[in-house]
C-alpha cells in the first residue's frame, strides 16, 4: 500500500515561513517524480514544484526565489520550504508521486497566510 502523508502545515503571518514534509511508504521518492500542488476552494489544483530525479527540480513562477523542493532520500520525504509567504499562498498543498502510469496523492495540509 503506497501512502503520501503531507505535515507541516498551519498559520503563518505574511512574510513568515514554512516547511512542508511528503513522507512516503510503499514507494521510494527517488525512483518516482514528486511534486507538489495547491488548491483553493473554487479553483483548479495547481502545481507548485516538482522534482524529477536528482537535481532536475521546476518551480512555478509565483513560487520563484521563495519556495524550495528538497528530498532526503534516507528518510523518503520530499520538503517544500516556503519562505516570504503571502496571504495568496493559502491553500491546501498536496503532494504527489507519479511514475508511467502510476499517481498516487496525499491528503493534503492547510497553509493559512494570515495577520
Amino acid at each position: 500500500q503506497v501512502l503520501l502523508v503531507e505535515s507541516g502545515g498551519g498559520l503563518v503571518e505574511p512574510g513568515g515561513s514554512l516547511r512542508l514534509s511528503c513522507a512516503a511508504s510503499g514507494i521510494r521518492v527517488s525512483e518516482y517524480d514528486m511534486h507538489w500542488y495547491r488548491q483553493t476552494p473554487g479553483k483548479e489544483r495547481e502545481l507548485v514544484a516538482q522534482q524529477t530525479g536528482p537535481g532536475g527540480t521546476y518551480v512555478a513562477p509565483f513560487a520563484e526565489d521563495r519556495f524550495t523542493i528538497s528530498g532526503d532520500y534516507d528518510k523518503n520525504t520530499i520538503y517544500l520550504q516556503m519562505n516570504n509567504l503571502d496571504p495568496e499562498d493559502t491553500a491546501d498543498y498536496y503532494c504527489c508521486a507519479r511514475r508511467l502510469s502510476d499517481s498516487f496523492w496525499g491528503q493534503g495540509t492547510r497553509v493559512i497566510v494570515s495577520s
